[in-house]
């Protein structure tokens, strides 16, 4: 190829991609970088065929959250690539064709978040290789477009209108609840970001208190944060929490709620305290103690628990008192904190999830356990079942919450001679069983709590032709 069929292009140019439906995108021009990137977010993989296929969304336009476009593409690999901050990045790879310059090719792009870059796309040097020569004092060699231009070209029917902007505060993308969750923003017409809790760190100032997010992004602008916080997680996930309450931001689910609903022992004092069922519980701290502590719930058999257990993990029956002292003595010489409870033979391994969303049982299911389990848990390899609960037991369930604080609960109860009994609280609750038994689209209530609480309505589609 001659050097006079090269377009000579500047430090930053604007292209387009037509198959992927973006209009146009201001690239940055960058010969030290190997592969062209494209801003992308809400990644999710799916299949088409043999072929595996990404869909995703861009917002094309600098500074501007709401033009958003939706796009799908074949993968053509997955990458790690080292970003110029020095960070490895596990990416996927398209194939589009890139419209600039009066010009069409197609070239290779890995999908990356490039929210708190300055540029939505980067050119790299395998796009621009036999094609181009840079002129990096220049700046728009191939033609500039205004702001107005560009909005005209995506057309006001690519807006969120009036969208609210909400934040998921979670570690795992890729998790069932977290992806529910997401979609279901998007399909009432919100800004969905998924914020991992580590990448996010706080700015405490009486003047200028921020929240920021990898790469140096403030997250003040969010209208709400939807936090799902894994225990491990806890201190830290409430901090961040708190602290968003203290922009102003609404939470669903406040730090305070989610804390107390952690602590096991105090989460039943709370609801002893507010004349709420639970099984019969002791808490003791000396090795000398534990015979006295096993005749507080009845004797053997006895359930023995973890405070800082989660999902059924931690929790153990000790069918006769020499195993039950067994188990306490061995869990307290390793100063771990511990309760025993009642064990209620009359449950046959069988429990209640109620979830909870603004003072209604949105959803219920009955819970039983895996074969020579003896708690219903599905994270265990239990089921979940329909069930019609009692309105004593959808009394007792909408109680928890509010005595916990919580606008959005899993409440788990068991059936017992003496009736409902109150088990634990969850404040982040999964989805997937209970969507799945139900048919409920419990995401989407969620979306509607956060809605509810800032009065925000979907925009009349009358008189839009």
């Amino acid at each position: 190829m001659q050097q006079d069929t090269k377009l000579i292009v500047g430090s930053e140019e604007w292209c387009s991609f037509p198959d992927l439906g973006i209009s146009a995108i201001k690239a940055r021009v960058d010969s030290g970088a190997k592969t062209s990137s494209l801003h992308a977010f809400n990644l999710q993989l799916f299949k088409r065929g043999p072929e595996q296929w990404v869909s995703f969304e861009v917002h094309p336009i600098q500074r501007n959250r709401k033009t958003t476009v939706r796009c799908e593409a074949q993968v053509l690999d997955r990458r790690v690539v080292k970003s110029s901050s020095g960070e490895r990045e596990r990416r996927f790879v398209i194939g589009a064709s890139v419209h600039i310059g009066g010009q069409a090719f197609d070239i290779e792009l890995t999908l990356s978040n490039r929210d708190t870059m300055g540029y939505r796309m980067l050119l790299g040097r395998e796009a621009m290789s036999g094609r181009m020569l840079v002129d990096p004092a220049e700046s728009f060699s191939l033609g500039d477009l205004t702001p107005t231009q560009v909005s005209q070209l995506y057309g006001e029917n690519n807006e969120i209108a009036n969208g609210l902007k909400i934040g998921l505060l979670a570690s795992d993308p890729e998790l069932y609840s977290n992806k529910r969750l997401l979609e279901a923003g998007l399909d009432r017409g919100h800004e969905m970001l998924f914020l991992n809790i580590k990448q996010c760190y706080m700015k405490l100032d009486a003047e200028t208190p921020e929240v920021h997010y990898r790469g140096g992004r403030t997250l003040n602008d969010l209208d709400a944060v939807i936090p799902r916080i894994r225990p491990s997680l806890t201190f830290y996930g409430c901090a961040l929490t708190r602290h968003f309450e203290s922009l102003g931001i609404t939470v669903l689910n406040t730090a305070q709620a989610i804390s107390s609903s952690r602590d096991k022992l105090y989460s039943l004092q709370l609801l002893q305290k507010s004349g709420l069922d639970i099984p019969t519980t002791g808490f003791a701290n000396s090795p000398m103690d534990t015979n006295d502590l096993i005749d507080m719930v009845g004797g053997a058999p006895l359930i023995v628990k973890l405070l800082e257990g989660t999902q059924g993990r931690g929790v153990v029956l000790a069918e006769t008192r020499k195993a039950g002292e067994s188990v306490i003595n061995a869990i307290k010489s390793l100063r771990a904190n511990l309760l025993v409870q009642e064990f209620i033979k009359e449950a046959q391994g069988k429990d209640l999830r109620c979830f909870v969303i603004d003072g209604k049982v949105f959803a219920s299911i009955e819970r039983v356990a895996a074969p020579g389990e003896f708690r219903a848990n599905i994270h265990q390899g239990g089921s979940a079942n329909l069930v019609k609960i009692t309105p004593e037991e959808r009394r007792l369930a909408i109680k928890a919450a509010k005595t916990m604080g919580l606008q959005v609960a899993g409440v788990d109860l068991i059936r017992s001679a003496k009736g409902p009994l109150l088990l634990e609280i969850n404040s982040s609750p999964g989805l997937e069983g209970i969507e799945t038994a139900t048919g409920k689209d419990i995401a989407g209530e969620m979306i509607a709590s956060v809605e509810r609480k800032l009065n925000w309505q979907a925009p009349s589609l009358s008189g839009n032709q």
